[in-house]
């Protein structure tokens, strides 16, 4: 087949395969336009998924009769002032996505410039220009697709349902929202109700609000705030505590100089800030904007602008992983409150309890008061069951006969430990949670959790200084494992001998412990090596050694720790109490459970009916 030329009319649905996936593709740029117009205001109204229709209005700046005519031409642009590509300012630059559009469907621009006397209207009907005519408009831009993909009929059918196609708009106007909080959006369509966002005060209170509005009361009520800057370089946004988490990473949003964009980055440097926090099957969310030199990002990489290259991603990582870190510990108390809140909810009595003077009361029908059938003289499962109370919180009450020793004397030898964060233990219960009182409420903490994560920031700490201190076992302890596992621990040898875990290979099948950490004391040594073993069959290859090591402390944390089930001395718990206090990130286990749960008066009120 010989050589030709293509068409114009070929070459700019080609070009349009590129800019224009979807119609989401569509919304993304005619509102990144609008932005980069300085609109205030921005009106977005879809039908058939987009596929009907699009239309967005804009109350910026306009563009007079000259641009109009050289906007609908392909290669065309007003967002850059010369040709460096490398200094780009603004959402759009390719100067194809006017013309892609018209290739492919029917496009009508009406817009209106301060220096024109009226409005101008242009149409483009599957890349046939019209001539620039006068419209009525009173400012800005309207930009109307109608048809999406006509001209491309195979196209077309690549298309979603209506719903699904209106859910990827919806999801780019909240990327588009969060992104630009200081202006207002409106987002309306037959396939859902509209959605207002409107604008938001300057700053971080502004951002915070219009993240809230997008992303939920929940997020705004558990977020922290992020700002660090190096250099050129800042990270601002906000993350949510490690109470709040999802089963996948959609609630993790990236912003690169105001642009939304989707990058492997952000998900590798949330999941090194998280990695103390949370289980490796649970997700945060949060929203990172990133400002550096626009040399020092290339955003020409794809034709959906949806991706960035950075030019040192390493730094970008690393700053984005500190100020994440800052910020998780900064937020460590509200942790506890958050799930104080949540504890309270799942305590509050049932509306539907009878009462004592209706025919249902609980003196048996009589309409009166009968004390002995009262909750509080039923056995403690039932009276808490009959109050609508959550099955899981019932046995926390069944306290059986004394846990630890509460002589008066012991609890109140120090009352100024009331006024510590953690407050003065006041009981054990189940052998396994510690009740502390605090000046204006109570703690329960997870003696068990909360020792582990002490534990794990030990071995961290020892490590960084000179090393995890070892004890000698007089007699070596065998353990037998799968050949594979046996093969997996022997060659992280050197690693698991960082931590003060010494071992060798003996025989076939089986690896002999020779020393262990000394900040452990006695430890099953049979288990901490099958879970090891387990641990590392699912360590990518890829992970860094850094991660590698934390995987073995958090590891032989959980066996160095306080086991529940053990009875503790008042001083013990308040020990445990006051070491809590002085370590970072305690709030969390090492596997991301909560160690501790703190209850405001004011809530126990409230639960109790006394506000």
């Amino acid at each position: 087949m010989p050589v030709r030329q293509l068409t114009e009319a070929v070459v700019n649905r080609i070009a349009a395969g590129e800019v224009v996936e979807r119609p989401a593709s569509v919304v993304k740029e005619l509102v990144e336009n609008a932005l980069d117009a300085g609109a205030s205001r921005i009106e977005i109204l879809t039908d058939g998924g987009g596929r009907r229709l699009i239309r967005v209005t804009d109350d910026g700046a306009g563009m007079t009769r000259a641009d109009l005519d050289l906007a609908v031409e392909r290669h065309a642009t007003s967002k850059l002032a010369d040709d460096d590509l490398l200094t780009i300012r603004t959402l759009g630059f390719r100067g194809e996505a006017l013309p892609s559009i018209g290739a492919v469907a029917r496009l009508t621009i009406t817009t209106r410039h301060a220096d024109e006397p009226h409005a101008w209207t242009i149409s483009v009907d599957a890349g046939e220009k019209s001539r620039v005519k006068p419209a009525a408009l009173t400012r800005g831009t309207s930009v109307e697709v109608r048809d999406l993909f006509y001209a491309t009929p195979a196209r077309l059918k690549f298309l979603k349902s209506d719903r699904t196609e209106a859910e990827a708009v919806r999801d780019v106007m909240r990327r588009l929202a969060m992104a630009r909080p200081e202006i207002a959006f409106t987002l309306a369509g037959e396939e859902r109700m509209p959605v207002t966002w409107a604008a938001a005060l300057p700053g971080a209170p502004g951002r915070l609000a219009r993240l809230g509005d997008v992303l939920g009361s929940e997020f705004r009520a558990n977020a922290v705030e992020i700002d660090i800057e190096r250099d050129a370089l800042r990270i601002e946004g906000y993350a949510a505590l490690p109470t709040l988490t999802r089963a996948n990473s959609l609630g993790q949003y990236l912003f690169v100089n105001g642009r939304p964009v989707r990058d492997k980055l952000l998900a590798g440097a949330v999941r090194g800030a998280y990695a103390d926090y949370l289980p490796r099957d649970r997700h945060p969310l949060a929203a990172i904007f990133v400002t550096l030199d626009s040399r020092d990002v290339d955003v020409n990489v794809h034709p959906a602008k949806t991706e960035v290259r950075f030019r040192d991603a390493g730094l970008v990582r690393a700053v984005i992983v500190r100020a994440l870190q800052e910020a998780l510990l900064r937020g460590a108390r509200r942790s506890a409150t958050t799930g104080g809140s949540a504890t309270v909810s799942a305590l509050r009595p049932a509306p539907s309890l009878p009462s004592p003077a209706s025919g249902g009361g609980w003196g048996g029908g009589r309409g009166g008061w009968d004390w002995r059938s009262s909750p509080a003289r039923l056995p403690t499962s039932a009276a808490f069951a009959s109050a609508g109370l959550a099955e899981a919180a019932q046995s926390v009450f069944d306290t059986g006969g004394p846990q630890a020793d509460t002589r008066p004397v012991a609890a109140d030898s120090a009352p100024e430990l009331v006024d510590r964060p953690l407050g003065a233990a006041r009981a054990q219960l189940h052998d396994t949670y510690i009740v502390a009182q605090t000046r204006d409420g109570l703690v329960i903490v997870d003696q068990h959790a909360a020792h582990e994560r002490l534990v794990y920031e030990r071995l961290k700490a020892a490590l960084d200084r000179d090393g995890v201190a070892r004890q000698i076992l007089l007699i070596p302890e065998i353990v037998e494992l799968d050949e594979a596992d046996i093969e997996r621990l022997v060659a992280r040898a050197d690693a698991l001998a960082r931590y003060g875990l010494v071992i060798e290979p003996f025989g076939p099948g089986a690896v002999a412990v020779r020393e262990t950490p000394s900040m452990l004391g006695e430890i099953d040594a049979q288990r901490l090596m099958r879970d090891l073993a387990e641990h590392m069959a699912e360590w990518d290859d890829g992970l860094p050694l850094e991660r590698r090591l934390m995987h073995v402390a958090a590891t032989m944390a959980c066996y160095g720790s306080v086991r529940a089930g053990r009875r503790l001395k008042p001083e013990e718990m308040n020990a445990l109490l006051r070491e809590m206090e002085a370590t970072p990130n305690s709030g969390q286990c090492n596997h991301g459970r909560p160690t501790y749960v703190e209850l405001k008066l004011s809530d126990i009120e409230r639960l109790f009916g006394r506000r």
